[in-house]
């Protein structure tokens, strides 16, 4: 039995961890995950703990960098373009970038590509209309969506609660299944804009949603997922 509860709004994959994302009318869900999403990582050289990647917590205007694909539709091939914040498109192995990323880290940095994907979790991150909408409405001011780095934003009135444990279901027969709430670090006060920090996002989200906001997920059938589709709730 299934039934319908709402359609994509929004896809976005990003290139490289932690720089801006891509906004896609379709995205191929393949067993590791989305096809292209987060397979480039900047990492601190000397930094030999479990959490080694360069990301905004760190160098917050890494969020202003908007990474492309070449050659979208074979993101594992293709070469990366990178505009700077001042709209000069650099390769993504453009030295200048890596000495530009290393001095505002303090450290020294390097590149690394990683097939399957730099995850902190899981591979797919949703968001509901529903469960942004309620973030806003207890933060009292409305938050541009880009801030939670979301992959696929569902238009539903379905609480995010009832999907956890759940599969969705999409037109092309991908399906993901929900797994749990996504804990949320400072990345969340970044504007994506601007690159400055809101400590009271953070704050907001700590408070009112025992830290967490969206959904991770994984793959349980591959496919497409498109903008526009009908979501599914599978039972």
């Amino acid at each position: 039995m299934s039934r319908v509860i709402g359609h994509v709004r929004d896809l976005r994959r990003f290139p490289v961890k932690s720089m801006g994302g891509e906004a896609r009318d379709a995205l191929e869900l393949r067993w590791p995950g989305l096809l292209g999403d987060r397979q480039y990582a900047f990492h601190r050289l000397e930094e030999r703990g479990r959490f080694p990647w360069l990301t905004a917590r760190i160098v917050a205007p890494m969020v202003l960098f908007q990474p492309r694909y070449r050659e979208p539709e074979d993101p594992r091939t293709s070469a990366v373009s990178v505009l700077t914040p001042e709209g000069e498109e650099l390769d993504l192995h453009d030295p200048a970038l890596l000495a530009r990323l290393s001095a505002a880290a303090g450290q020294p940095i390097g590149l690394m590509q990683v097939g399957r994907g730099v995850f902190d979790t899981m591979p797919v991150s949703i968001g509901t209309t529903t469960g942004l909408g309620l973030v806003d409405a207890l933060h009292g001011a409305a938050l541009d969506p880009r801030r939670f780095r979301l992959n696929v934003l569902i238009d539903t009135e379905e609480p995010e609660e009832a999907l956890k444990g759940r599969r969705l279901a999409f037109a092309s027969g991908a399906s993901l299944l929900v797994n749990e709430g996504i804990p949320r670090c400072a990345m969340v006060q970044v504007d994506p804009d601007t690159a400055a920090r809101d400590p009271s996002v953070q704050k907001t989200v700590i408070h009112h949603f025992d830290n967490c906001v969206g959904l991770y997920a994984a793959t349980a059938a591959c496919g497409a997922i498109r903008v526009g589709d009908a979501v599914a709730l599978l039972d």
